[in-house]
């Protein structure tokens, strides 16, 4: 829990110092991307995995969790609920945007315990396409670039990439996609680059949706692991097929991480939902967000504590 006077010291440390957040990310200890879980734990690992919590919502204006519009509107409480989350030792990093990011790394500066030292850490790229906008498929990088990645010490970064064939923009966002890989890849210590590849279509209403289904998936799947002028760094960040997740991810040979999303009151569902689909070869773990952070019963120790015994059964 980030007190009052915890969180106004935060407060007042970007006020007073905001070269703070620079020297802490310098001086962040990294880990390799994947290791195998005996070595953190002292266990006997199933294998090596990666489980990371989402916060980049907020910055694409998506703010609402269940039937809350305004959910995630309080930043103190985000806080707060990913300081819960990264201290569980079955928690392996964060993805989230730059004040997210930097909070995280002056809060532990005020603590003495720094909760994103030995951790991985991605940095969303891509926040431009804002939930509910009239442009919300045309996408352009506006929060993490390149050089950014590698000035923070971070350690990949992540692009979204929805595709919807009827709609221009998407041809856009593709191409920043690529771009971003092919920037990425030519640094002389490339970093790994998260692709968020999602089927998209219009509904009645005029709302953007996410099609889940195998033949849909698949398509994008395909789509994504071709951008840029090499995939060897390239993973895919995948939500859990509507149904057959083996064939699904047999599209590719690139590594997967499961995505959350918002479950509303369904979240057992979707907890069976990555477990089943934690058995595809190419599966290697889980970013999750408002499932976890802002479940219904608002445990949110609980939830990510199960949902790191999916992803690290050896905890």
């Amino acid at each position: 829990m980030i007190t009052a006077d915890l969180y106004k010291r935060l407060i007042d440390l970007r006020a007073h110092a905001p070269h703070k957040a620079l020297e802490l990310a310098r001086s962040r200890r990294r880990r390799p991307l994947l290791t195998p879980h005996d070595q953190l734990s002292g266990g006997t690992s199933t294998g090596a995995r990666l489980f990371l919590v989402a916060a980049d919502h907020p910055a694409r204006g998506a703010i609402g969790v269940g039937g809350d519009p305004m959910r995630m509107a309080d930043r103190r409480d985000l806080l707060s609920r990913l300081s819960t989350a990264l201290s569980h030792p079955g928690v392996d990093g964060l993805l989230a945007t730059p004040d997210i990011v930097e909070d995280l790394l002056l809060l532990g500066s005020l603590t003495g315990s720094s909760l994103l030292d030995d951790k991985v850490v991605f940095g969303s790229m891509n926040r431009g396409g804002l939930s509910g906008s009239a442009w919300e498929l045309d996408d352009p990088i506006t929060a993490y670039h390149t050089g950014g990645l590698f000035k923070m010490n971070l350690d990949g970064g992540k692009l979204l990439l929805r595709i919807d064939r009827d709609d221009p923009d998407s041809l856009k966002t593709i191409y920043q996609c690529a771009r971003a890989i092919r920037v990425i890849t030519s640094q002389k210590s490339p970093l790994a680059v998260m692709v968020e590849p999602l089927p998209a279509y219009r509904g009645d209403d005029g709302t953007l949706k996410i099609d889940t289904s195998p033949e849909a998936l698949i398509g994008v799947i395909n789509i994504a692991s071709g951008l840029g002028p090499t995939s060897a760094y390239t993973w895919l960040k995948l939500p859990p097929p509507s149904s057959d997740p083996h064939r699904v991810f047999a599209a590719s040979s690139l590594p997967v991480l499961l995505l959350g999303g918002d479950p509303g009151d369904r979240g057992d569902e979707l907890l069976a939902s990555w477990a089943e689909a934690m058995e595809a070869p190419t599966v290697r773990g889980l970013v999750a967000g408002r499932s976890l952070i802002y479940p219904a019963d608002d445990d949110v120790e609980g939830w990510v504590d199960r949902a790191a015994r999916i992803v690290h059964p050896d905890l």
